[in-house]
C-alpha cells in the first residue's frame, strides 16, 4: 500500500522482499495503483506463482454482480488466475458482517471459492471486540487481520482464540499504527534498551504466536527488519522479558497515579466517548514520549469513517457516570479534557480513505 509512486518503486520493493525471504504479499484495490504496479512487478520478475502467497481484499457492501466484476478486475490487474487469500476489507460494522455471512457478500465469497478464483476467505477488521468475536465464531473465515500491537493489546485474546481454532492471524501495521516505532522518541528508546523498540514489538507478537507480521515497505531499505528478524520466533528470552517489564515500569512511573489501566470498566459511556482508547493515547504520549504518534491518531478521530473512533474527548459532557466504576479512582473527565488539550491539532489526511 505504500510502494505506489511508480511501477519501478514497487518492483524494487518486491525484489527486496523476495531476497529477504518474504513469501506473502498483501494488497487491495483501495490502495490506489498498488495492484497495477504489483502485477507489473510480478510479470517483470517472472516469479513462479507457487513461490508466493498473494492476498487482496474487497470492501464490504457491494452487490453480487459488482463484487464479481471487482474480483475479476483485481485478478486482471495482478496478472494471476487465482488469489491464495481474499479478505473482506474492513469488516468494521455489524452490517458488514451480515453482508459477509448472509447477504450478497456470502454469495460473492462462495462463488469466488467455487469458481477456484480464491483459496481461503478471511477479513480485516478495525471493529469492536464483540464484532470480531462474532466473525471468528461464524466458521466462515480462514484468516483475520487485526490491530495487534505491543502498545495496544486489547485484541490479543482474540488472536489467541483464532489461532486455537486454526484461523490464521495477521498483525496490521505493527511498526506504523503500532506506534511509529521506526522513528521512536528518546524516552521509548531508553525504555526498551538494550533492544530497539521496533524489533522488541515484533518479537512480542511473534512470541504470542501471531502468524504473519506486516512491514508496509515503501522502499527496499524498509525491509531490513525482515532480514534482522528472520528465524526470530519462539518464546521471549529472559532479557526481552526484562526489557518489557522495564518498559511498563517506566510508563507507570511517568504517569503516576493517573495511568489508565485499560480495564474498560468505565464503559459504556452515555455519550459514547471511547474513554479507554483516548486515555491509551494519553498513556503513550506522557508515559513514553510518543506524542507525535498519539496526536496523529487522535486527530483522525471522526475523520476516518468506520475505520477509527467517531468521537474525541471533547464529546465528554462530564456526567460523571464513569467515575464510580473506575477501580483506580481516576478523574476521568479531567483526564479527557487534558488529553484533548495535549493532542488536538489540525487534521491530517489518512493515507487511504
Amino acid at each position: 500500500m505504500r510502494a505506489v509512486e511508480s511501477a519501478g518503486q514497487m518492483r524494487a520493493v518486491v525484489e527486496a522482499a523476495l531476497a529477504a525471504g518474504i513469501n506473502h504479499l498483501e494488497t487491495a484495490p483501495a490502495y490506489g495503483p498498488a495492484e497495477v504496479h504489483l502485477g507489473a512487478a510480478l510479470r517483470e520478475l517472472a516469479i513462479p506463482p507457487q513461490h508466493l502467497l498473494l492476498t487482496s481484499k474487497l470492501l464490504p457492501g457491494v452487490d453480487l454482480a459488482s463484487g464479481q466484476a471487482q474480483l475479476r478486475a483485481s485478478l486482471q490487474r495482478l496478472g494471476v488466475a487465482r488469489l491464495d487469500n481474499l479478505a473482506v476489507h474492513g469488516l468494521n460494522r455489524p452490517e458488514h458482517l451480515d453482508w459477509a455471512l448472509q447477504g450478497d457478500g456470502a454469495a460473492l465469497l462462495g462463488w469466488a471459492q467455487a469458481e477456484g478464483l480464491v483459496g481461503q476467505v478471511g477479513f480485516s477488521s478495525h471493529g469492536s471486540v464483540a464484532l470480531i468475536e462474532r466473525a471468528l465464531a461464524s466458521d466462515r473465515f480462514g484468516f483475520c487481520s487485526l490491530h495487534l500491537h505491543l502498545f495496544d493489546q486489547e485484541r490479543l485474546p482474540l488472536a489467541r482464540q483464532a489461532l486455537a481454532a486454526g484461523i490464521g492471524v495477521m498483525a496490521i501495521s505493527p511498526a506504523d499504527k503500532g506506534g511509529r516505532l521506526y522513528d521512536p522518541p528518546p524516552e521509548l528508546v531508553e525504555d526498551c534498551s538494550p533492544f530497539a523498540p521496533l524489533p522488541l514489538a515484533y518479537r512480542f507478537l511473534l512470541a504470542a504466536g501471531v502468524s504473519t507480521l506486516t512491514l508496509g515497505a515503501a522502499q527496499p531499505a524498509d525491509l531490513g527488519w525482515a532480514v534482522a528478524l528472520a528465524g526470530a520466533d519462539g518464546p521471549l528470552t529472559a532479557a526481552e522479558q526484562e526489557a518489557l517489564a522495564r518498559l511498563a515500569e517506566a510508563g507507570q512511573r511517568r504517569l503516576g497515579a493517573e495511568a489508565c489501566g485499560q480495564c474498560r470498566a468505565c464503559l459504556p459511556c452515555p455519550s459514547e466517548v471511547p474513554i479507554p482508547a483516548l486515555l491509551r493515547l494519553r498513556n503513550l504520549a506522557l508515559g513514553h514520549g510518543m506524542t507525535p504518534f498519539a496526536s496523529e491518531r487522535y486527530n483522525l478521530i471522526g475523520r476516518a469513517d468506520h475505520w477509527w473512533e467517531a468521537l474525541d474527548a471533547s464529546a465528554c459532557h462530564r456526567c460523571g457516570d464513569c467515575l464510580p466504576r473506575c477501580p483506580h479512582g481516576l478523574p476521568i473527565p479531567d483526564l479527557l479534557a487534558a488529553t484533548h488539550r495535549l493532542l488536538a491539532a489540525p487534521p491530517r489526511r489518512r493515507l487511504w480513505g
